[in-house]
């Protein structure tokens, strides 16, 4: 078709609507890349029909996005809205309509939403007091049966398997499997629910995902995961991540580990440790044994001494000595022995004895006593010593 200008003729190409939408669409397939990266906002978010409807925004200009019903089961996270989200998809055309809208392959929270949930969640819990070094409880020692609560099968479940067997393989392990990402809240409410009760009679429960991108850790930055962590009655060890990853679950659970394996670790004692520490006290029991035993021989051999020195036979016989030389003495020192000798014993009337002259008169009547007799005699004189 042509027509006039600044009279000059011009041909133009004519459309129905029906070819320009066409055509718009043709070049759009031609000219843009098949798939795409997009980072963006969700300012609205709402499910119709099966389908997820989006307003995505960065603040200055908005688009429409929309996940299919088919792409919905196989996406392992959903948005609300105001939820940062990177976003892999492809533009979506409507002929009909002219209505140009992204259409979703796959959806992932972006970091800065990961961390907005994850301090809002946190400052939530803290005023509640369930975040609190108090309320954890103490791991136990030698554990008999531990619950491993992990993706099955995993690298992370086989490293955990191997380093169980390596320190400790007298503890039974009960593989309990999960979801550790996506939107899984309510089947992981429903498993840490149940557990406790403790029908499997574990002594603590490790919560294990291996390393993966921030925000594949969401699920563990739920509040309602938090709430069923802080409420188990048995110990709650979780290892989740990097070293350098923390998640609401770690700051609630009762010990925080830098990785799966480094929970085995930190729970299960070291075989190689126990057995160095065993030999120790071995030796130690060993060498004080000997000791005790050294020091109660040498008592009881000095209670022997003891008793040897002060036995009643010793005794009896010391006594039976001294006796018999008291026996002698007294022999010895006896008078009948003096009077043999020669001497005699004088006493009054009365009996009593007469040691000097002073307690004698003239015409007192005096008995001498001999060894082999007595007489009687009268004080007819007294002469006394000089001195």
């Amino acid at each position: 078709m042509t027509y006039l200008k600044n009279g000059n003729k011009q041909t133009l190409t004519t459309y129905s609507v029906k070819e320009l939408n066409e055509s718009i669409g043709l070049l759009l397939s031609i000219g843009f890349a098949p798939k795409f990266i997009l980072k963006a906002t969700v300012s609205k978010s709402q499910i119709k029909k099966g389908h997820l409807w989006l307003t995505l925004s960065d603040g200055q200009a908005s688009i429409d996005g929309v996940a299919w019903s088919s792409t919905i089961k196989s996406l392992k996270f959903l948005p609300n809205q105001d939820d940062g989200v990177v976003i892999i998809g492809k533009l979506n055309f409507w002929e009909s309509q002219a209505r140009l809208s992204v259409q979703v392959l796959d959806i992932q929270t972006s970091i800065s939403t990961v961390l907005k949930k994850f301090e809002i969640v946190k400052s939530k819990l803290l005023k509640e007091g369930l975040i609190d070094d108090s309320l954890r409880k103490k791991l136990p020692k030698y554990p008999h049966s531990i619950g491993i609560l992990t993706s099955v099968p995993s690298s992370a479940l086989a490293d955990m398997l191997r380093t169980s067997k390596e320190r400790w393989p007298l503890t039974k392990l009960q593989i309990i499997p999960i979801p550790v990402q996506g939107n899984n809240e309510n089947e992981l409410k429903s498993i840490l629910s149940k557990l406790k009760i403790n029908n499997l009679k574990l002594d603590a429960l490790i919560i294990a995902r291996g390393g993966g991108s921030r925000e594949d850790l969401m699920l563990f930055d739920s509040e309602i995961i938090a709430r069923e962590i802080a409420a188990l009655p048995l110990p709650v060890i979780t290892g989740i991540g990097h070293e350098d990853d923390l998640t609401i679950a770690d700051l609630v659970s009762d010990h925080r580990s830098a990785t799966p394996t480094a929970a085995i670790v930190d729970l299960l004692p070291s075989r190689e440790i126990e057995k160095y520490n065993f030999l120790q006290n071995k030796k130690i029991l060993k060498d004080y044994l000997k000791r005790f035993f050294h020091n109660k021989k040498k008592f009881l051999l000095t209670k022997k001494s003891f008793f040897q020195a002060h036995s009643p036979r010793l005794l009896i016989k010391h006594k039976r000595t001294k006796i018999n030389y008291m026996v002698e003495l007294l022999n010895a020192l006896s008078p009948e022995k003096l009077l043999k000798r020669g001497f005699a014993l004088i006493t009054d009337e009365s009996g009593n004895s007469i040691y000097g002259i002073k307690k004698v008169k003239k015409k007192d009547k005096l008995l001498i006593q001999f060894s082999d007799g007595k007489i009687t005699v009268e004080v007819n004189s007294l002469n006394y010593d000089k001195i």
